[in-house]
């Protein structure tokens, strides 16, 4: 009996100091340690050897009924292990595989709960689990992130929308740098935001694999930024404007209510040590589920599109009245057609936006539709999220037949629980008629597309329309997106503007829009932003009357078999090189400040290619669209020099 008793006492004993003893998780390559706390509560902090570079001082979630995860905390098991994955890329928005490595760790709980941790090479995600045999509704959950104060941070500001509560935005927020301890405590941002830590490391918070569950919004605290998640709507009533759409009036006092036995989304920091290794960084998509298992995607399809809205189809030059009629698609059907484009938007107002079968009278659908099959140009549709939502598969059903090949739905700006049912929803009904889908007014990503591949793309994005009516698609703003939004996936900024100004030229113009910074500034970003669905926002009049520009721009792909940063600082300027087949295509943007740099070319094979040069114009510092196209013989042990105007930039295709 004695010996019992002593051997249940050196057994506690044990159990005790095992959990005052943090669990040490270390990367693949080693160059990451993750040490975890499972006590009171449970916290982790992230090291890059003895640097620490992220903490969390408590995890937790707490149910409606009151109980939370921290409320007794008994490790009863955990695990570690190691996964190696190959994931093939259906659609290839940066590579067509990415090497997923990392090392976990798996913590299980005496109450129902469960924790999951894996560290990569590149950055850490950690999810939490629940094990309760029933639904259970979550009343909130405890997300921080705890940095230097002293950090610089890159985050989308947005503001309140008048009459609509905070959770209610577009997640299209203009990227500027701030300090974290000069941001007022009422910042509220969406993921991704991206860090400089005073130590050099840069270092990107977000959330993964977002399914039946409010997405993620930072905001400021003393110690760094926590989790807020919009609460679960109750009651919606639907606006009279111009474009209708639900809002919430009233919310609960819940996030979710959710299935008794998952893993909730990923939380999710990317760590860098220099600038350039961010945008290419793949963990949010390789934390997300992949489609459903015999599922095929093959019949998606990327390419380029037009889309006339930006532009309000200020034609010129053309024996015909321009507008949202039957000739007038016809000739953007002939302008795809000549520059190597595949597909062109039908945009706001080819249908009553509350009713997808009341076709506008001046648009003869049959007739488009067929003369589209024989150019070999698919169209594509804009529809209004809940008019789309309404209409569903009998909407579907006809854009089937009309041969439709993708579709647009917008205007959902929400993240709460029941708006991210909806995206999956329709990319369900989508891919069951075989249609891809790009989501506007729409949350980033953030590995949405390794779930769904016909998601091909999405805004959630200050893009070119903003030139419309504001000053705030700045060149900075337009780098700074490689750095931050970029990392969570395809992005439908729309790029192509042909009239382009400098700063002190630039003027919001509605039906005629500049951009600020150069020409090829636009055409850079064709290279430089993920997204297999590009979507050219030009006036294509003034396209017809450049026909070698244009026949450069229409010649870059959408997908890519390989990606590399090669030179870039976040909001300064970024150099992206892409492979294609045996063809490389290499560009650079640039903010305001005029910039020179040497581009050495040994990523090349061997052998002799031929380089098509677009850059900036002699005068492209006074006059934005001033632009100079050459043709140059090149090898491996080239080096380029390219000067980039103000707001330039630069695009090179290299064929063997």
């Amino acid at each position: 009996m004695k010996h019992l008793l002593s051997t249940i006492i050196v057994s506690l004993f044990t159990v005790v100091l095992f959990a005052q003893q943090p669990f040490l998780l270390f990367s693949p390559d080693s160059s990451l340690r993750l040490e975890v706390r499972a006590n009171n509560k449970i916290a982790w902090q992230l090291f890059a050897k003895d640097q620490l570079l992220v903490q969390s001082s408590a995890i937790d979630i707490e149910l409606v009924n009151g109980k939370k995860m921290s409320d007794n905390i008994q490790v009863v098991e955990h695990r570690y292990g190691s996964q190696k994955t190959d994931i093939l890329v259906p659609v290839p928005y940066r590579s067509k595989k990415i090497i997923s490595r990392y090392n976990h760790l798996h913590i299980v709980f005496k109450e129902p709960f469960n924790i999951q941790f894996r560290l990569f090479n590149n950055g850490m995600a950690y999810s939490v689990g629940t094990l309760f045999p029933d639904t259970v509704t979550v009343k909130n959950e405890t997300t921080l992130f705890e940095i230097d104060p002293q950090s610089a941070i890159w985050f989308p500001h947005i503001d309140k929308r008048p009459g609509m509560d905070r959770y209610h935005t577009s997640f299209e927020g203009i990227y500027k740098k701030e300090v974290l301890n000069e941001i007022p405590d009422t910042m509220l941002t969406y993921t991704p935001v991206t860090i400089a830590l005073p130590n050099g490391y840069k270092l990107a918070f977000s959330d993964a694999n977002l399914v039946d569950y409010p997405g993620m919004f930072l905001q400021k605290t003393k110690s760094g930024l926590q989790g807020v998640f919009a609460p679960y709507p109750l009651k919606e009533e639907m606006t009279d404007g111009e474009f209708p759409q639900l809002i919430v009036t009233e919310r609960a006092d819940y996030i979710a209510t959710i299935k008794g036995k998952r893993m909730l989304p990923w939380r999710a920091v990317l760590v860098a040590k220099d600038d350039i290794e961010l945008p290419v960084n793949d963990i949010l998509y390789s934390l997300s589920d992949s489609p459903a298992p015999a599922t095929d995607f093959s019949w998606v399809k990327p390419g380029k599109g037009t889309d006339e809205w930006i532009t309000g189809i200020n034609l010129f030059d053309v024996p015909f009245v321009a507008g949202i009629n039957t000739i007038t698609y016809k000739f953007y059907i002939d302008f795809a057609k000549r520059f190597g484009f595949d597909q062109i938007m039908l945009d706001a107002g080819w249908s009553d936006y509350k009713d997808l079968f009341k076709i506008n009278p001046a648009i003869n659908m049959d007739e488009l539709v067929q003369y589209a099959k024989q150019k070999g140009i698919k169209l594509m549709l804009w529809t209004l999220c809940s008019t789309l939502d309404k209409q569903l598969d009998s909407a579907l059903t006809q854009f089937n037949k009309w041969g439709v090949q993708s579709i647009m739905t917008d205007f959902m700006d929400r993240d709460d629980q029941k708006t991210v049912n909806f995206y999956h929803r329709i990319a369900k009904a989508c891919a069951d008629q075989k249609i891809a889908v790009m989501f506007h007014g729409a949350f980033p990503p953030k590995g949405f597309n390794r779930t769904w591949p016909n998601a091909i793309t999405q805004e959630g994005v200050l893009g070119a329309e903003w030139n419309i009516w504001s000053e705030l698609a700045t060149p900075e703003h337009n780098v700074a997106l490689a750095y931050t939004r970029m990392l969570a996936g395809p992005m439908d900024y729309e790029p192509g503007l042909l009239l382009n100004a400098q700063k002190d030229q630039f003027r919001p113009i509605g039906k005629n829009p500049m951009s600020i910074g150069t020409r090829c500034h636009q055409l850079a970003m064709f290279v430089v932003y993920d997204s297999p669905l590009q979507i050219f926002s030009g006036n294509i009049s003034q396209g017809f009357k450049e026909p070698t520009f244009m026949e450069l721009l229409g010649s870059i792909p959408t997908t890519w078999d390989e990606t590399k940063i090669l030179q870039g600082k976040i909001g300064e300027y970024i150099v992206t090189a892409r492979k294609k087949g045996n063809d490389w295509f290499i560009a650079g943007l640039n903010n305001s400040t005029a910039r020179e740099i040497s581009l050495p070319l040994n990523f090349l094979g061997t052998g002799n290619y031929n380089a098509t040069s677009c850059i900036d114009g002699i005068n492209a510092h006074n006059y934005g669209s001033d632009y100079k196209i050459s043709i140059q013989q090149i090898n491996r042990n080239s080096i380029l020099t390219i000067k980039m105007a103000p707001g330039g930039g630069f695009a090179i295709k290299i064929t063997q």
